[in-house]
Formats: structure tokens, C-alpha cells, sequence
């Protein structure tokens, strides 16, 4: 682990918390026997199994050993490694439905894969995130040259059928994405640009909304974005006045020109809040190597042979990390960090911006983030003393506990308002 000077500093504006108390709660839970009886005067062992709080990173690396698993292959040591480094820190993982990836030919998309992939990080306890269901860009090539009319049914059906058939799987979705550059995007051609422009960015958001929830009424919609102006918050409003209910706000960092600070995170904070929306950071991104350079408007232009992680870079990585994540779960509005990539190997752009070295060795970042999330976040296994009628106060980080007496044990969830919890034990397995 590191063991330098920390760039963390005690948030000083009003709407952060560095004490944490709305990530905490206190709860009363009546221990009962198996058969129903309160477990009067025990000792009982509770000890914290999940944060409420999403720790999330791209689950794009591990959909190749996930799927190999499912078909009974043992998978690389390199990735067995991987995948338990990744389990041990983050508890959501972003999925890959870029539809020119998802579907590359017409009418033969990923789904049993990416099926696969996604209950196989549903069965460790990790909530999965589908992302996007309607972007410009990672489009498929035979949507090109259709006419407006047959791409606009063409992508209500993607969303519908997507939204749709993972439900119970996939559950939260960045319902479209970068809808700020959309019509005016010129990068490469695409299908759905033409189609923002004669309908509007309002309208092609109503779009996404409003077929994956008829598709999904229990989803969780993102409205994502990486444009951190007042051309965001513009088009929220205009979403907003609209009457379109966006569930999540989520908001891009990718620092790949150089680490955000506090003061300007603390500022974005201060301004997208105001919505009241509780806030995903869906995408970021620190470097442990030299940073781009500042006169690269599209990052997508910029392209090197070799982009190595240092170990200055590293060193810098963790304290950014560490300050980074800090800053965001001290502050209320948000809800879910997700990092875009645990590895160097196959980083976006090439870039040295992974936890983990390509050789799948830790980065010191790695170990700062699990020493946050699994140590000084995290709730110690406790025993103490229920009451004559069964009952033990219960305090610590919010998310999913565990009770356990005499060989039987019982989970429960720690969350905010919840003033009583009633659980009866069983056998452990």
C-alpha cells in the first residue's frame, strides 16, 4: 500500500459530510430462534455483508471468464485472480450494450452472452447496469442509409427488446447517452445523429424513456452525460419542464487532461444538485501516468503507441483516487461511483488509468480505494448482548448485515428510517 502524504483534505462546504452520518444508521433488531422464540440474553455476532452505497467498475473485462465459467471451463489464473480483486471491492458492474458491438449484424445481438455474464455477476451479489440503450456513437453499420422513419422503429425496438428481456437482471440503465453532442456530432457517421437532429434532444430522450419503462416498469432510467456545462443543466431543465421523470442524474469523469481537484468536483457537486436528483458518477477515470495534453478537445484524437503507468503516476493515481472518492461519498446527493476499468489491459484510449497494472498486479490506487470501501467504510464483525426480549441495537455503514448465534445466522439490511428489524435464525450453510 502507499505511503504517501494523502491529497485529502476535510470537505469544508455545507454540503458534504466528512463524519458520513447519512451514509450510517442505527437500528433495533429482535434476534429470534428458529422457532420464533427472541434469543433472550445471547451473544450474537453481527458483522456487515454489503454497502448500499454502489462501488461500482465496468464488468466489460470479466464477460469472457464469466461466460467460460458458465460453460464449465475454469478460466485463466490471470483472470481468477482478477475477477476475485473485483469482487472484493465493487458491488455494481456496467455492462456493455453499445449496439454496434451488442448486435453487429441485424437481428443477431449478444443476448445469451451477455446474459450469461450478467447472472454470473448477479449471482456474486453485484447489481448489474446495462449501458447505453441509445447512443450516437459504437453504432452498427447496416443502420446506415436506412430512411429516419425505419431507424427511429428500429431503435425503439432495440430498447424495448433490451430493456425488456434482461428485466429482473438488469434493472438500471443509462437510458441514452451524450445527448448534449448528439445532434451536432461529426466524429464518424451514424444512424441516430440524423434522427437527434430532426427530432430534438428532447424528444429522443422522451424516446428512451418511455419505451424502456413501458418495456421495464421497474427500472431505474440515467440520463447520462459527459459535458459538464450549462448546456447539461439546459437540457435537464428542458427535460424536467418537459414532464420526463429522470430517475438517476448521471455525470461523466473522465480525467484524462488531468485530475479534477476538489474545489472544481465540489462546484459540478453544488451545481447539478439542485435538481434534487441523486447523482451517478456512471463513468471515471485517474491516471497513473502523464496526463493528455490540454489542447485535445475530442479524446478520442488522441492516439500513442505507448502510454505507460509510472510510478510517480502511481503514486499520484492513489492520493487522486483516494480524495476523489472521499469527496463524493462526503457529499449526500450522491448515490453510485463507477470507475471505467479495474485493468491497464484494454483501457479506453490505451490509457494508464486502471487499479490494476497489465501484468494484474495492484496498483498502490487499488489498494487505497479497498482500504476505503473494506476497512474504514466498513462496519467490523461485533458481538454484543441482546435484551431479555431478544433485542440488540445496531450502528454502522447502511447495506446488507448479518446476525449470527450458535451456528445459525439470519441477513438483514441496515437503512435509513428503518427504526425496527425483526429476523429469525437458521442453520448456516
Amino acid at each position: 500500500m502507499s505511503t504517501t502524504t494523502s491529497l485529502y483534505t476535510p470537505p469544508v462546504s455545507c454540503a458534504v459530510d466528512p463524519g458520513l452520518a447519512h451514509r450510517r444508521a442505527t437500528t433495533a433488531v429482535t434476534v429470534r430462534g428458529a422457532d420464533g422464540t427472541p434469543l433472550a440474553d445471547a451473544d450474537v455476532v453481527v458483522e456487515q455483508t454489503g454497502h448500499e452505497f454502489l462501488f461500482g467498475n465496468i464488468g466489460f473485462e470479466l464477460v469472457e471468464h464469466a461466460t467460460a465459467l458458465a460453460s464449465g471451463e475454469a478460466g485463466s489464473e490471470h483472470d481468477r485472480a482478477f475477477a476475485e480483486r473485483w469482487l472484493d471491492v465493487f458491488n455494481m458492474a456496467t455492462m456493455p450494450f453499445y449496439w454496434g458491438t451488442f448486435e453487429p449484424s441485424e437481428g443477431e445481438p449478444r443476448t445469451d452472452e451477455l446474459m450469461t455474464a450478467s447472472r454470473w455477476f448477479q449471482d456474486q451479489g453485484v447489481l448489474v447496469k446495462g449501458h447505453p440503450l441509445v447512443w450516437h456513437t459504437v453504432q452498427p453499420k447496416w443502420l446506415l442509409g436506412k430512411p429516419l422513419e425505419e431507424v427511429e422503429r428500429l431503435q425503439r425496438e432495440r430498447i424495448r427488446r433490451d430493456a425488456g428481456g434482461f428485466a429482473g437482471v438488469i434493472d438500471i440503465w443509462d437510458a441514452i447517452n451524450e445527448v448534449v453532442i448528439m445532434p451536432v456530432f461529426e466524429a464518424e457517421e451514424n444512424g441516430i445523429t440524423p434522427l437527434a437532429r430532426v427530432k430534438g434532444r428532447v424528444e429522443m430522450i422522451r424516446m428512451a424513456f418511455e419505451e424502456a419503462r413501458a418495456a421495464n416498469p421497474n427500472a431505474t432510467l440515467l440520463l447520462n452525460d459527459f459535458d459538464m456545462s450549462t448546456a447539461y443543466e439546459c437540457l435537464i431543465e428542458a427535460v424536467l419542464e418537459a414532464g420526463i421523470t429522470i430517475d438517476k442524474l448521471g455525470l461523466q469523469s473522465h480525467q484524462h487532461q488531468g485530475y479534477w481537484g476538489r474545489e472544481k468536483t465540489l462546484r459540478i457537486l453544488d451545481r447539478f444538485s439542485r435538481y434534487n436528483i441523486p447523482i451517478h458518477f456512471t463513468e471515471t477515470t485517474l491516471l497513473s501516468g502523464e496526463p493528455m495534453p490540454k489542447h485535445i478537445v475530442d479524446l478520442n484524437d488522441w492516439r500513442v503507441e505507448s502510454w505507460p503507468s509510472t510510478p510517480e503516476g502511481e503514486e499520484r493515481q492513489a492520493d487522486e483516487v483516494e480524495e476523489w472518492y472521499r469527496t463524493l461519498v462526503s457529499h449526500p446527493q450522491v448515490e453510485a461511483i463507477t470507475y471505467w476499468g479495474m485493468g491497464d489491459r484494454g483501457m479506453w484510449l490505451g490509457a494508464p488509468g486502471g487499479l490494476v497494472r497489465t501484468d494484474g498486479t495492484p496498483k498502490p490506487a487499488f489498494d487505497r480505494l479497498r482500504s476505503l470501501v473494506k476497512d474504514e467504510w466498513w462496519t467490523a464483525p461485533t458481538t454484543l448482548r441482546t435484551d431479555a426480549a431478544g433485542r440488540v441495537d445496531v450502528s454502522g455503514f447502511r447495506g446488507g448485515y448479518r446476525v449470527a448465534a450458535a451456528g445459525a445466522s439470519a441477513p438483514f439490511t441496515l437503512g435509513a428510517g428503518a427504526e425496527a428489524v425483526e429476523v429469525t435464525l437458521a442453520p448456516t450453510r
